[in-house]
């Protein structure tokens, strides 16, 4: 006898109970079975979104916090391939995820059924698709892998003939292979010997950890990763590919040999071309630190731990220090230049400025997370987040409110809700706006500003090759693509507090009041210009 598709769906909520604690879950005929069974669950927190890939954003958001799986429920056809470009981050910033896709029976492939697509292998080599038809094949589903995807032929009738009954026990942890006291699925590459007494430079990029050996070494960090004890500001990485240069530092003047013996790259750095070109040169070596498959560059040795001896030169941590503080001091600088007027960088200052300790910070892609990286970012007692896997800007703001809400899931008993922070251009978050589409019933955030950068258009091209003079005819069509769309509209019409900022002042202001009385969820629009953004690029480059 065939197992009938509520049998099927009442399978898969128990396999999902013991691995996740939350569903987001999208409305749909052919998953009907799954979202009846779902909807049944005490044990499942189910969050409701209209759109397939804000759904798997939110998902990937709330993941990132969890370090644990979390699922996302939809219909069959294209609605399944709406959530590749979140399958594609989970992938390559290793993030768990689940997608749960309905499908029709094998029967209706390739017979133009309406909403039928061929749903198994999807996502390629970024996912492994297990297919159930029966309970038996769900008895054999496995989490073990980070990025899942079940793929559950339904077959009519798809509407039980009454509700199911409630199964499950309300705030009960997982027991399954992803349950909570559960560590991540890291990489053991070995240990690898590391001499200090060489002069070392540490880069830390996404996905970085603290490192036992090097906690002494000066470090370039990028803002998603741990706050290092030498703090070396990502501008000095200038000094560094050179073999000596003069340094000004405590009143002093002293040339000296910049250039590193070695660099340590733990993690996945991305963000500065400075960074990178000093991972390219030749007379340096490069020893690649990762928990993953993934290393950065070509290191010519590769651990996941080192086996450190000696210690740092007095004189090099001089150097790193002096060098850092070069930097650092270029950025207030040109902050307080009023040439440049009210930039992007300007709003990250500000951001930075004023987060506190227990605060998360969601940093969109393009340029807020290299202007955070510029204003001081990593702070010790502050999580940052950023789609550093593939680097794109897909789903940040779902990405942010699936943050928020995992943030505050930790922390049920304070009266007041964590506060979660968002930087993001306005690109980022034109892109993503279905993510402040929340329904009257769902779960929303208590307390998530998201901060916006607008300079009408892509303020990022403004400091790349195609921004020149030379080339820059056609630049606003095809590059700043300028918009013109009303931010505090859109506000309104997701039922979201809405603020304008047109000057540093004004935005440092809103940041304290809004922290001080929050709303649910608060957009905050600083109003700001590209015109200078190449000129500023330059002078930091100085």
């Amino acid at each position: 006898m065939t197992d009938s598709s509520f049998d099927i769906a009442t399978a898969i909520a128990d396999v999902l109970a013991r691995n996740v604690t939350d569903v987001v879950l999208c409305p749909g005929s052919r998953n009907s079975p799954l979202a009846y069974a779902l909807l049944a669950r005490e044990d499942l927190r189910v969050h409701v979104r209209i759109d397939e890939r804000s759904a798997a954003f939110t998902a990937l958001g709330l993941a990132r916090v969890q370090r644990r799986h979390v699922a996302v429920v939809m219909t069959s056809g294209t609605a399944v391939a709406n959530t590749m470009p979140a399958m594609v981050e989970a992938h390559m910033s290793h993030t768990p995820i689940a997608v749960v896709s309905a499908d029709r029976p094998s029967r209706m492939l390739g017979t133009g059924a309406s909403q039928t697509i061929w749903q198994q292998g999807l996502f390629g080599r970024y996912c492994t698709t297990q297919h159930v038809e029966s309970i038996a094949d769900v008895d054999a589903l496995s989490f073990a892998a980070d990025q899942v995807h079940i793929n559950v032929a339904l077959d009519t009738p798809l509407v039980p003939d009454e509700l199911p009954r409630r199964a499950g026990q309300a705030g009960r942890a997982p027991v399954g292979p992803g349950r909570l006291d559960t560590a991540p699925a890291w990489v053991d590459h070995g240990s690898v010997d590391v001499d200090l007494e060489r002069d070392t430079l540490v880069i830390a990029g996404d996905e970085a950890w603290d490192v036992p050996g090097l906690e002494y070494v000066p470090t370039i960090a990028e803002p998603t990763a741990p706050t290092p004890f030498h703090q070396v500001h990502p501008l000095a990485a200038r000094f560094f590919v050179q073999s000596e240069v003069a340094i000004s530092h405590d009143g002093g003047d002293f040339s000296a040999s910049t250039k590193p013996e070695q660099i340590i790259v733990v993690g996945h750095p991305t963000l500065h071309r400075e960074v990178m070109s000093l991972l390219a040169d030749p007379d340096i070596e490069v020893i690649g630190l990762s928990r993953t498959e993934t290393f950065t560059g070509h290191p010519t040795r590769t651990g996941s731990r080192v086996n450190a001896t000696g210690q740092p030169r007095d004189s090099w941590l001089k150097i790193c220090e002096a060098a850092g503080e070069v930097g650092a001091q270029t950025v207030r600088d040109a902050l307080a230049d009023a040439a440049f007027g009210f930039t992007g960088l300007h709003v990250a200052a500000a951001v930075a400025d004023t987060l506190g300790v227990g605060d998360t910070l969601v940093l969109g892609a393009s340029n807020p997370v290299r202007d955070a990286s510029y204003a001081g970012l990593p702070f010790d007692g502050v999580a940052t987040y950023s789609a550093r896997g593939a680097a794109g800007i897909d789903g940040t703001v779902s990405q942010a409110v699936g943050v928020a809400l995992a943030v505050q899931a930790l922390h049920p008993d304070e009266i007041r809700a964590p506060r979660t922070v968002a930087l993001l251009g306005d690109l980022t978050f034109l892109h993503d706006i279905n993510g402040l589409l929340i329904g009257p019933g769902e779960r929303r955030p208590g307390n998530l500003t998201i901060v916006v950068a607008n300079d009408d258009g892509g303020g990022i091209f403004e400091t790349l090759e195609v921004g020149a003079d030379s080339v820059r005819g056609d630049f606003e069509r095809a590059f700043g693509t300028p918009h013109g769309v009303d931010v505090e509209k859109l506000a309104g019409a997701h039922d979201v507090a809405y603020h304008r900022a047109e000057t540093l002042t004004e935005l440092q202001e809103l940041l304290v009041e809004t922290t001080a009385n929050p709303e649910p969820v608060t957009v905050i629009e600083a109003r700001t210009t590209r015109a200078t953004r190449r000129e500023l690029a330059q002078r930091l480059k100085k």
